[in-house]
């Protein structure tokens, strides 16, 4: 029951800074390049709670952002995005040292923003889209950097439950 309440509480957090993001302006004129800091809560997930726990928060994150946003088809964006993330997260998570847990957040961010591009080539059927991949690879490390900085700050800082 404490690890549920745990999840449901991570959950929520992470949704209610997916929620306050969407409200913030585009930071460049890209479409989808966003600070994604609500990927803070997934990393923290992968290395505190483990891989089953934190593809749960991520997947109530995305279904739940995708309803109260009021953009369904959101949903496939961040489904692509997040699974492509964690999973790079949880390949690294046996590699990585405490101190370099930091470089899942840069992997992930720049998988992220891959998946997100892979499903707008599909459903657009515009190939051309590629030519955004160097300025989606570099957001995706920035945002990356910052996100994966956090969550080492909060493993440093939280109980992780023994993971």
């Amino acid at each position: 029951m404490k690890q549920l309440t745990r999840m449901a509480m991570l959950t929520a957090i992470a949704l209610t800074i997916f929620l306050v993001e969407a409200q913030i302006p585009p930071l460049l004129p890209v479409a989808g390049v966003k600070p994604g800091l609500s990927n803070i809560v997934t990393v923290y997930a992968v290395f505190a709670l483990g891989p089953g726990e934190a593809a749960g928060i991520l997947t109530g994150r995305v279904i739940l952002g995708a309803v109260f946003s009021g953009q369904p088809s959101s949903l496939m964006y961040s489904a692509a995005g997040g699974a492509l993330a964690l999973g790079t997260t949880v390949l690294l998570r046996r590699l990585l040292a405490k101190n370099q847990r930091w470089i899942a957040g840069c992997a992930g961010g720049v998988m992220h923003n891959l998946g997100q591009l892979a499903v707008a080539i599909w459903v657009t059927r515009t190939p051309a889209l590629i030519s955004y991949l160097p300025v989606l690879v570099a957001a995706g490390l920035v945002a990356g950097l910052f996100t994966g900085l956090a969550a080492q700050a909060l493993l440093a800082r939280l109980p992780t439950g023994g993971k």
